[in-house]
C-alpha cells in the first residue's frame, strides 16, 4: 500500500469508529508498524487533518471532518456492486432500483481507472431462482420500511404454518434480509413481546397513522437487549 493510500485508509478507519482507536489497532490493520502508524498520525495531524488524541490512548477523527465522499478504493467499489447485485435481486422495486441507481451514480463520478471494477466486477452475488413458491415472496414490502423509518405502527394480516388467520397490530422495528426468507422484525401488541413476522405469511399490511409507544431508538435498543438474550439462551422466538 502506498503511502497516500495508507493516510486515507486511517481516514476511514477513524471516520467508521466513535471511540479512540488505538496504535496497535491501526497497525493490525494496515499491516504495517506501530511506528509508521505514528509516524503517519504526526504527517496527519501536521496536515491539519482535525485528529486527537496521542499514542498509548488512542486517536478520534473530529465528527465535523468532512473529505470528498467518492473518493473510493477498488475494494470498496466491489462492496458496493456487491451488496447492490445483491439487494436489486432480493429487495422490493424501489429498493431494486434504487440499488441501480446507486452504481449509476457512482459509475458517474469515479475516475476512469476505477470504473472498470464497476462495469466488469470481479464480484458477483448469487442470482435468485424466481420461483412462484419463492419464500421470500409476499406483500409489497415498500409499506413495511416507510412504516420503520417514519416511526408508525402496522396492523398485519397474518397466516400461521396450520392456515390460521389472525391480525396483529405492531411497532416495527427492522426488516431483515436472506437467502430464504425476510422477516418483519417487531413488538406485538397482541403478544406484548418482539415477533419475527414471515413476509409471506402476511396477507396484508396497512400502515397506520399511530405513531409507536416510544422513540424509534428506544425501541430498536429494548429490540437489541431482547435479542442478546435470547441468543444467549439459544431462544428462537419466529411466530408461527
Amino acid at each position: 500500500m502506498r503511502r497516500a493510500e495508507r493516510l486515507f485508509q486511517i481516514i476511514q478507519i477513524l471516520r467508521r469508529s466513535h471511540r479512540p482507536v488505538t496504535g496497535a489497532v491501526l497497525a493490525a490493520e494496515l499491516e504495517v508498524s506501530i511506528r509508521t502508524v505514528y509516524r503517519d498520525m504526526a504527517d496527519l495531524i501536521g496536515q491539519r487533518v482535525p485528529i486527537t488524541g496521542e499514542p498509548g490512548f488512542g486517536y478520534l477523527l473530529a465528527a465535523e471532518y468532512d473529505m470528498p465522499p467518492l473518493m473510493l478504493t477498488p475494494d470498496e467499489i466491489e462492496a458496493v456492486v456487491l451488496g447492490s447485485q445483491w439487494v436489486a435481486e432480493r429487495g422490493d422495486p424501489l429498493l431494486s432500483r434504487a440499488a441501480s441507481d446507486v452504481i449509476a451514480k457512482i459509475a458517474a463520478v469515479v475516475p476512469d481507472h476505477l470504473r472498470p471494477f464497476i462495469e466488469d466486477p470481479g464480484v458477483a452475488a448469487k442470482p435468485k431462482l424466481h420461483r412462484e413458491d419463492d419464500p421470500g415472496s409476499g406483500i409489497d414490502i415498500a409499506p413495511l420500511r416507510k412504516a420503520i423509518r417514519e416511526g408508525r405502527k402496522l396492523r398485519l394480516g397474518y397466516r400461521s404454518v396450520g392456515g390460521e388467520r389472525t391480525e396483529r397490530t405492531v411497532w416495527p422495528v427492522v426488516l431483515g434480509f436472506s437467502e430464504a426468507e425476510r422477516l418483519l422484525i417487531a413488538w406485538c401488541e397482541l403478544r406484548r413481546d418482539f415477533r419475527h413476522f414471515r413476509t409471506d405469511r402476511m396477507t396484508d399490511a396497512e400502515m397506520l397513522d399511530e405513531a409507536i409507544g416510544i422513540g424509534s431508538k428506544e425501541l430498536r435498543l429494548r429490540w437489541q437487549g431482547w435479542r442478546a438474550t435470547q441468543i444467549a439462551g439459544h431462544v428462537g422466538s419466529v411466530t408461527k
